[in-house]
């Protein structure tokens, strides 16, 4: 029994004037700013603080100080880790569909794009609403030994640069009207097997989309591979005041393809299996990106 019971630590380990509080300040403020520096790395590497901008703003806050009290070192990690959702960053990644389906493109490579709802956006006790698309990179194999080129991290990186460019005006992820119009555009040898809808507002907004999408890829598009389905019910808002009882609960009705604004967020690489999936683009900094 003996042999399980930990040993007591040695007697004067600890100097007499030894303060833990202090002492735990001396270890966990470097590693808590060490983070700070990357989640803020989009801002260079002049620490001097200023609030000249939102972001510069925030990074004084989540930094901690040698003079900082155990509540505003608390506050600091609660802002960083929960609010801007630090703790979340490269969390697993859940997708729409597996990605070990035999599909004709099933071997490449696997591009997300994903949208949401502007937070100030959404209403009162609503849903954030979201959207992902996705598209194959035909051009390439996710591994070595393929018929095609395994795909590269300089092709990454060129794909990434390309969908700043499409997506992203003006340091934000450019923003849609989505709806109830569904549009589909299927094209198998180019990326898009199953033809995967866009919900829009309008199927010119859906043809920008899919244009943005085909230049990321390097692919052509094909107005004549567009498919419209424009069903009979209208959209709902999210604000309905309709419900339904069941079990003596009230419940508010879903929303139907509400018409509101999705701006793009981030976008992915995804290679099936264990192989984690490769941020190209974040806008939200939450995941460590291949460009800012």
């Amino acid at each position: 029994m003996s042999d399980i019971i930990p040993k007591p630590p040695p007697e004067n380990s600890l100097p007499d004037n030894f303060d833990p509080f202090e002492h735990l300040q001396k270890i966990y403020i470097p590693q808590h700013n060490a983070l700070v520096k990357q989640y803020f790395s989009d801002l260079g590497d002049d620490w001097k603080p200023n609030i000249a901008s939102a972001r510069s703003a925030l990074r004084v806050a989540c930094t901690m100080v040698d003079n900082d009290n155990q509540l505003i070192m608390s506050l600091r990690h609660h802002l960083l880790f929960d609010l801007l959702g630090y703790g979340r960053k490269n969390l697993a990644t859940f997708y729409g569909s597996s990605l070990d389906t035999a599909l004709p493109v099933s071997g490449h490579p696997q591009l997300f794009l994903y949208f949401s709802q502007d937070s100030q956006a959404v209403p009162a006790n609503g849903k954030r609403l979201d959207h992902e698309k996705s598209c194959r990179l035909t051009r390439y194999a996710c591994k070595s030994g393929q018929a095609l080129p395994a795909i590269t991290k300089a092709n990454l990186l060129d794909i990434a640069r390309e969908i700043k460019t499409q997506f992203v005006k003006g340091k934000k992820g450019i923003v849609y009207t989505s709806g109830k119009i569904a549009v589909s555009y299927t094209d198998p040898a180019n990326g898009f097997p199953r033809g995967g809808r866009w919900l829009v507002n309008s199927k010119a907004e859906a043809m920008t989309l899919y244009q943005k999408l085909c230049n990321v890829i390097d692919q052509p598009f094909d107005i004549n591979k567009i498919n419209v389905i424009t069903p009979e019910k209208d959209s709902t808002t999210q604000t309905s005041t309709q419900t339904n009882t069941v079990l003596g609960k009230q419940y508010k009705e879903p929303v139907y393809r509400p018409i509101t604004n999705l701006r793009f967020r981030k976008a992915y690489v995804a290679f099936g299996g264990s192989v984690p999936p490769i941020f190209l683009i974040d806008t939200t900094y939450r995941n460590t990106a291949l460009i800012t």
